[in-house]
Formats: structure tokens, C-alpha cells, sequence
């Protein structure tokens, strides 16, 4: 059994080199190969986090103008509504104005056709009462110079 364990210390000894060197080829690889890979995946992890934060910080803002965009449509939209019905007003407070002006343009119209109608049947009646005196005058002396011939 001793010599088990001598020809294990020997293989043990000799194994030390090897061990040794493993273990600086391990921390020779942590530090020049895991640590700026570590680093590398740890700034793409970072960066591709920062650029879905602001991807959604930016789908935020989207949504928040386009909120406002609707907002300022909207009071637009009911700015023309307002001037289209004020127009509108005006048009039909106009269209009034003016029908109310021709009505009273055609009572004056009717008015003054009255008076110039009533003027015309006085003097025609003036005309008449004179014609039929002067028709009966005509009438009697034919009528008598018949009698008399």
C-alpha cells in the first residue's frame, strides 16, 4: 500500500505542473476572454434594454401627440361647426332682412297702385259723368229733332 501511495504522490507531484497551469490558463481566460465577453454581452443586454425603453418612451410620446393631434382636430372641427352655423345665421338673418324688404317694398308697391287706381277711377269717373252728360244732351236733341222731322 505504499507503494500505491508513493506511486500516487509521484503522479500527484508530477500532476502539479499541469494543475497549475490549468489554473492559470483558467484565470488567464477569465480575465482576457469571460471578463470582455461578460462585458460585451452585459453593454448589448444594456443597450438593447435602453433601446426598448425608448422604444416605448417613444410609442408613448407617439400616442400622447397624437392624443393632443386629436385633441386640437377636434377643436378645430368645432371652431368651423361654430363659424358654419354662424354663417348660416347670418345667411338666414339676411335672407329675412331681405324678404321683410321686398314685402314692404310690394305693400308700398300695392300702396301707391291703390292711389294711382283710385286717382285713375276718379277722373275716369269725372270723364264718364261728363261724357254721359254730353251723350244724354246728344241723345235728347237727336231724340227731339226726330220728333220734330
Amino acid at each position: 500500500m505504499d507503494a500505491t501511495l508513493q506511486a500516487l504522490g509521484g503522479i500527484l507531484l508530477k500532476a502539479v505542473p499541469t494543475i497549475v497551469l490549468l489554473i492559470v490558463v483558467h484565470f488567464y481566460l477569465k480575465w482576457m476572454f469571460f471578463r470582455p465577453l461578460r462585458e460585451v454581452l452585459a453593454k448589448r443586454r444594456a443597450a438593447t434594454e435602453g433601446m426598448r425603453e425608448s422604444a416605448e418612451a417613444m410609442v408613448a410620446k407617439a400616442d400622447d401627440q397624437a392624443k393632443a393631434i386629436e385633441a386640437k382636430l377636434r377643436i378645430a372641427r368645432e371652431e368651423i361647426y361654430q363659424e358654419q352655423e354662424e354663417s348660416r345665421r347670418r345667411w338666414v338673418a339676411e335672407q329675412v332682412l331681405r324678404l321683410d324688404e321686398a314685402r314692404r317694398q310690394a305693400r308700398e308697391l300695392i300702396h301707391q297702385s291703390k292711389i294711382q287706381l283710385d286717382s285713375e277711377t276718379a277722373a275716369a269717373k269725372r270723364d264718364l259723368a261728363s261724357t254721359a252728360n254730353a251723350l244724354a244732351d246728344q241723345i235728347a236733341r237727336s231724340l227731339l229733332e226726330r220728333r220734330r222731322a
